[in-house]
């Protein structure tokens, strides 16, 4: 087993992460549930490497995401920063001298009530233990789908927080608040003041210290999954986090998401804001980028109006709908971390390719265009094997989820690694793992263009949605993720109280379509950073940068368009 540390930086990136996790609790259920489908059962994966095993002070064990957590104070919601498992009051110091003389204000809030959804979560509890001690449950299922219907309800009209739908317990060293950054009060919104947040005070010795408690108990971490709202101040903070993992876990590979909200995208207030944004992206993804192995962009403008919602009906003002998107593409591209290795007496079923972090990283950014930047692409819900022209379907089916990417490009030098899952066959039975190894390799055999290189992981578990999943998908989604031929008579949005699981197919490519993108923000660069007179010199010399560091920003971002194109033409984005 080699174990994976999560890092959610950011508003948004908890957003996903919550969504992330609570696909992996119920997985975990899934498969202890006698009720549960035979695919579930026998998932073939190991969770130890995103979970750890622990024991509170009363003696009880638990089973808590390998993870870090940081984001505004203010922002769990109901939700303490210790979690709800280990119920300990942090001691107060008896020899504390106070010194200060002058006037005293004390600024304190109401505690945020649970909503009907994490109500529910405390009623089971209290269920489980009324059945330990011989008592039975007074609910029948009529009155479980009348609660369940009001849950999913008041989901859709009342997310403020992440954790307003997270049904996951956490490690008190999993979550941390940025002291004295309360998310109603102060605009966060670029590099600079990420970056002073990281140093000023304990801050960033006290994010380090979280990180190290879980790498410490690792026999062999195979590396960091690392997500980052990456759309204003928190880059800065990531950045400075990534220098500091560099620097004393310089052998652990970091493959690193940095995702935004279709709300960053809103059309800017004013010149020097546009200038602003334009040269926070360029900045934020250079540094980032420096320190990872492996960087994805994740994020559309606007998800409701791309190819990849083709059978979804997406909210772009719901981070709640986005971010599920999101996360559902990231739980399919992880599944060759945890695979656990094939057998000869497994070989006809579950799982096939298992790969661990490194050995993706090596595959997409270790090939002789040593370029380390993909895009990320899904088909969701994954289309069946069936018909004459299925092949074709499910590679026609893949969109980006990454921004400002070129279409239709051929490429000969391209590379990617592609994940299916869950595929349904004829009958709509789950298809077998050679099914779907032959669908993909006629596809490509017909296709216009073919990758370079491309490695395929298959496994028979589909995505399942949970009951806090948003209600986002058509009315031509079945309910095991069945694409159908007519739509569904009635509510045209559907959740999980008619979708019990997907199939999905998401792919990392490495490939000349996140030209646009990289050449974006380095033609921001030049012209508001670098160039002579340029406008936003005095923005970037109050987030800290001097001239040096600023060329060195550029190179970076000219390396990696110069990887991909020998001959570049700058283009820009800026207005």
């Amino acid at each position: 087993m080699k174990e994976i540390v999560t890092i959610q930086v950011g508003s948004f990136a908890n957003f996903v992460g919550s969504h992330f996790w609570n696909f992996q609790d119920e997985l975990l259920g899934l498969a202890e549930d006698p009720q549960s489908d035979l695919v579930f059962k026998n998932q073939c994966l190991d969770m130890d490497v995103l979970y750890r095993t622990g024991e509170t002070q009363k003696g009880i064990l638990t089973y808590t995401p390998r993870l870090v957590s940081v984001g505004f104070q203010g922002s769990l919601g109901s939700l303490s920063s210790r979690g709800t498992l280990y119920n300990e009051i942090p001691p107060v110091p008896s020899d504390v001298v106070s010194t200060w003389t002058g006037n005293i204000s004390t600024h304190s809030s109401e505690p945020q009530k649970k909503n009907l959804f994490l109500q529910s979560l405390d009623e089971e509890e209290q269920e489980k233990l009324g059945m330990m001690n011989g008592t039975k449950s007074g609910k029948d299922d009529s009155q479980s789908k009348i609660r369940n219907k009001a849950i999913v309800e008041s989901l859709e009209n009342g997310v403020q927080f992440w954790t307003d739908y997270s049904k996951v317990q956490y490690h008190p060293q999993s979550l941390y608040e940025l002291n004295g950054l309360w998310m109603d009060v102060q605009e966060f919104d670029n590099y600079g003041l990420g970056r002073d947040a990281f140093s000023e005070g304990l801050c960033g010795e006290e994010i380090t210290e979280r990180l190290r408690f879980f790498i410490e108990e690792c026999n062999h971490i195979q590396g960091f999954q690392f997500i980052v709202d990456d759309s204003g101040g928190f880059s800065g903070v990531a950045a400075e986090f990534l220098e500091n993992i560099a620097d004393e876990y310089s052998n652990i590979p970091v493959l690193l998401y940095n995702v935004r909200d279709p709300v960053s995208y809103m059309k800017p207030r004013s010149r020097k804001q546009a200038i602003s944004r334009n040269l926070h992206d360029a900045i934020s993804f250079s540094r980032l980028s420096s320190f990872c192995k492996l960087i994805v962009p994740v994020g559309l403008p606007s998800p409701s109006r791309s190819k990849a919602s083709k059978f979804l009906c997406i909210e772009d003002e719901k981070p709640y709908h986005s971010s599920a998107v999101y996360a559902s593409a990231l739980h399919s591209i992880s599944l060759p971390f945890r695979m656990e290795p094939l057998t000869p007496a497994a070989e006809s079923c579950y799982v096939s390719g298992a790969v661990d972090v490194n050995g993706i990283i090596k595959m997409l950014a270790g090939q002789s265009r040593q370029n380390m930047v993909t895009t990320l692409d899904v088909a969701m819900p994954a289309p069946s094997l069936t018909g004459k022209q299925a092949d074709q379907y499910l590679l026609g089916n893949m969109q980006p989820l990454t921004p400002e990417t070129a279409e239709e490009v051929e490429d000969l030098q391209a590379v990617e690694s592609m994940t299916i899952h869950g595929t349904l066959g004829p009958g709509g039975r789950q298809a077998s793992i050679s099914e779907v190894k032959d669908s993909v390799q006629t596809a490509y055999e017909h296709a216009m263009t073919r990758p370079k290189f491309s490695y395929l992981s298959v496994a028979s578990c589909p995505l399942p949605i949970p009951l806090p999943y948003p209600s986002i998908f058509g009315n031509l989604v079945g309910q095991h993720g069945e694409l159908l031929g007519s739509p569904i008579s009635g509510n045209p949005s559907r959740g999980s109280l008619e979708i019990h699981s997907i199939p999905m197919a998401a792919r990392l490519r490495s490939s000349t379509t996140v030209l646009p993108f990289l050449q974006n923000r380095l033609g921001n660069l030049r012209r508001f950073g670098l160039e002579r007179g340029a406008l936003g010199t005095e923005i970037l010399r109050s987030w800290g940068f001097g001239k040096d560091e600023l060329e060195d920003t550029g190179e970076t971002l000219s390396n990696m368009v110069r990887t991909l194109d020998p001959h570049p033409q700058v283009s820009s984005d800026s207005d």
